[in-house]
């Protein structure tokens, strides 16, 4: 059985006082004597008074808690995400409750709506990969609860977002592996209806086109995380004669496609030269190191929280939506020649 919680009514009926004047003797309140004050403070200490967050909240209409909905919390990047989310919000009193969608829409409704029910004042999404339909974030918006999205956001919704300059980066990358002698780059890709997996695709094509490489679709290939790289591995190993570059979408899809050839004779970077996307601490640690594009979880969370609690600090202030646009930064190791 749970024990019951004192409240300040139980304090007032055992000290003989009003209620309000317990309220007021544990806010400090000048009309209330020092010695009253310090008698109720003393009581409400002993008996681990604590108050009702609940009952706050629906008197403030405010909780100071903010929702967060990530895709998978293991990944290093979101997990850098979170680090800065969480070292702004609670610097600027504000709690989080974390949420994971495992990159399944259906558990993204319903964290959405969990979090719409612990009165969160608004919301942190980056959408999974199955998601198609908004309607439980066009929800959260029309019950007036603003949204940031970060990293994989959401066109159909006008809102704060923060995204990496995917395009920059992955131009940038496959840049890299020309000028590092490659011409037939592979590109592991995300699905094109996310953001990052159309306009990473679109940064590809890009240097290709810069240096005058015919875009071949047939080394574009939907493959985006370590279990489709195993799931694919005798079709990529069909490639590996063929090409001399790869681009993969992330790093965990980089560093499977590494082993895979690594396993079957293929020399990294002698016969193919690879780069990611991330720069996770398993890129500097895998052999051979990996290159890659470093992503900035950190100032992403952080910025993405800045722009909700601007929000919420002034709801009386039109204030247009903003899109903080980070910028990648290549990092070369031995993945490459």
């Amino acid at each position: 059985m749970k024990p019951a919680h004192i409240t300040i009514k139980d304090i007032a009926r055992i000290l003989g006082v009003s209620p309000s004047t317990v309220s007021r003797a544990l806010k400090d309140h000048p009309d209330i004597s020092e010695e009253t004050r310090n008698l109720v403070k003393s009581f409400a200490e002993k008996v681990k008074y604590r108050p009702n967050a609940l009952a706050l909240s629906l008197r403030k209409q405010k909780t100071n808690t903010l929702g967060l909905i990530i895709p998978e919390i293991v990944h290093h990047f979101f997990s850098s995400v979170i680090s800065g989310m969480e070292d702004l919000a609670y610097g600027e009193g504000y709690h989080m409750m974390i949420c994971q969608s495992n990159e399944n829409y259906y558990r993204e409704v319903i964290n959405t709506q969990a979090l719409l029910d612990h009165r969160v004042d608004g919301l942190l999404v980056s959408v999974s990969k199955t998601t198609r339909d908004y309607k439980h974030l066009h929800n959260a918006i029309e019950n007036g609860i603003p949204i940031v999205f970060f990293d994989r956001i959401c066109n159909e919704i006008d809102s704060d977002r923060v995204i990496t300059d995917d395009f920059e980066g992955a131009r940038i990358a496959t840049t890299h592996l020309i000028e590092c002698g490659a011409r037939k780059i592979l590109h592991l890709s995300a699905p094109r209806h996310l953001l990052i997996g159309l306009r990473r695709y679109e940064g590809y094509c890009q240097a290709l086109k810069n240096h005058n490489i015919d875009i071949d679709e047939k080394l574009v290939l939907k493959c985006d995380t370590r279990e489709e790289v195993m799931t694919m591995r005798q079709h990529l190993l069909s490639l590996a004669p063929e090409i001399d570059g790869i681009f993969a979408v992330n790093d965990s899809t980089a560093i499977a496609a590494m082993q895979v050839l690594q396993e079957n004779g293929y020399k990294i970077p002698d016969d193919i030269s690879v780069v990611g996307f991330g720069d996770g601490p398993i890129a500097t640690i895998t052999s051979p190191p990996l290159s890659t594009v470093e992503q900035k979880g950190y100032e992403i969370g952080r910025e993405a929280v800045r722009l909700l609690i601007q929000r919420l600090e002034n709801p009386t202030v039109q204030l247009g939506f903003q899109t903080k646009i980070v910028t990648p930064t290549l990092k070369k190791r031995q993945s490459t020649r």
